[in-house]
């Protein structure tokens, strides 16, 4: 069963962009039809063209689609990626989630599972607060919230978070194999939770047809 996974983030220099790749890659492996969306950047020219690596991965990435309010009506479910700042998200991600009060107004944000990722320069850099500090935005949606838990030994092997994937260390390096592996768990493991309520939805439905036949066949 095909469900429609949006990977939506912000990355300034590379590193969250890697880890969405990935997560996307994870959700298609699961048989996802997967968008993955970067959101507009909100900075000067002129202060990115002071960091080179900033300057250079906005270049590189223009041909990504910039993500719009209707890919979060499209999709059954959702993954956000930000890099910290000060314990939360980038405000570029932020100023796209701003935008979607409409669809939370209609309902059409709720039920459907999130997940999150994230990267911080140092160790104790606010990955963890990041995540939490997104899911009080899930909370409000009545979104299902999908840590990646300690539920499979890549989390393990990247270092341990059962918030979601985070990269730690300078943004030139990158995220290394383990944790790229880490992410495409988290986006298999999002695409498969959304499957799982897509097929629990049908076989719930009332007007499905093996709901009906199990009702109006006649009892021995």
């Amino acid at each position: 069963m095909t469900v429609r996974v949006a990977v939506i983030y912000y990355s300034a220099t590379g590193t969250v962009h890697a880890l969405a790749q990935a997560v996307a890659e994870g959700a298609a492996s699961a048989g996802a039809d997967v968008r993955l969306r970067r959101v507009a950047e909100l900075a000067p020219d002129d202060a990115i063209d002071q960091n080179p690596s900033w300057r250079r991965h906005a270049d590189a990435t223009r041909s990504i689609t910039e993500a719009s309010v209707e890919d979060l009506a499209w999709a059954d479910a959702f993954a956000f990626g930000t890099p910290t700042r000060f314990g939360g998200p980038a405000a570029q991600l932020k100023q796209f989630i701003d935008q979607a009060g409409g669809l939370w107004r209609e309902g059409k944000l709720a039920d459907k599972p999130v997940t999150a990722f994230t990267s911080a320069y140092n160790r104790h850099g606010g990955s963890e607060a990041t995540i939490l500090s997104l899911a009080n935005v899930f909370y409000h949606w009545g979104a299902l919230i999908v840590p990646t838990g300690f539920t499979d030994p890549a989390v393990y092997a990247a270092g341990g978070n059962p918030y979601g994937t985070s990269m730690t260390g300078p943004a030139m390096d990158g995220p290394d194999a383990v944790t790229l592996e880490a992410a495409r768990y988290q986006g298999r493991r999002l695409a498969r939770t959304a499957i799982r309520l897509r097929e629990g939805d049908r076989a719930a439905a009332p007007d499905a047809p093996e709901a009906l036949a199990a009702t109006t066949s006649p009892t021995a």
